[in-house]
């Protein structure tokens, strides 16, 4: 593989390769796949059908297999702030409705990790009143995470998003420091 086309995803990768090769990004992508109509992630298949053969034979065009190409070599030149853990802002938004709903306007969001998933470590998302002793604060789109310190190393970069796909609704966490993920998304591992 030339160093050009290892720095970018092409129709001749399998899903499996496409995230393997980019960890970091991979819940992204997996993401972007799922949307895209793609619910193979994770899929026997992905192991040996390229992402061009996979798509052509589930209908997609010439044309969406470009379009989506596009897209997910977009995600991959998506600059990450590794000093930061950031909620976009249709997250937040969504986040800052619950919160009314719920009648905790105001409250900051914990974000943690633990041991779990088939990948070794699974999110934890949660309100939280105020930061606890020992906590480091950031504030994204007007709402304060609260992470314990002894976490931060594994979180920073972290983008909390919230989408809403054919997959369901949800709050969808991407970490630039996950070294692995399950096909899922749901966890990973450092």
């Amino acid at each position: 593989m030339s160093t050009e086309t290892k720095n970018k995803i092409t129709k001749e990768m399998t899903i499996e390769e496409i995230l393997g090769t980019f960890p970091h990004k991979s819940q992204k992508i997996a993401q972007e796949l799922t949307n895209t109509g793609l619910n193979c992630v994770g899929c026997g298949a992905a192991t040996w059908e390229t992402l061009e053969m996979g798509m052509l034979s589930h209908g997609f065009s010439e044309e969406q297999i470009n379009g989506l190409l596009g897209r997910l070599n977009a995600i991959l030149a998506e600059v990450v702030d590794l000093t930061q853990i950031t909620m976009t802002e249709r997250a937040a938004t969504q986040y800052k409705r619950i919160l009314k709903e719920e009648g905790k306007e105001g409250w900051g969001l914990r974000l943690g990790i633990r041991a779990g998933g088939c990948s070794g470590y699974e999110y934890l998302l949660d309100y939280s009143q105020q930061a606890e002793e020992g906590d480091k604060i950031f504030t994204s789109n007007g709402v304060e995470i609260h992470i314990q310190e002894q976490m931060v190393s594994r979180l920073l970069g972290v983008e909390v998003d919230y989408v809403d796909g054919l997959q369901g609704s949800g709050f969808k966490i991407s970490n630039p420091n996950a070294k692995s993920a399950c096909g899922c998304g749901k966890s990973q591992n450092y």
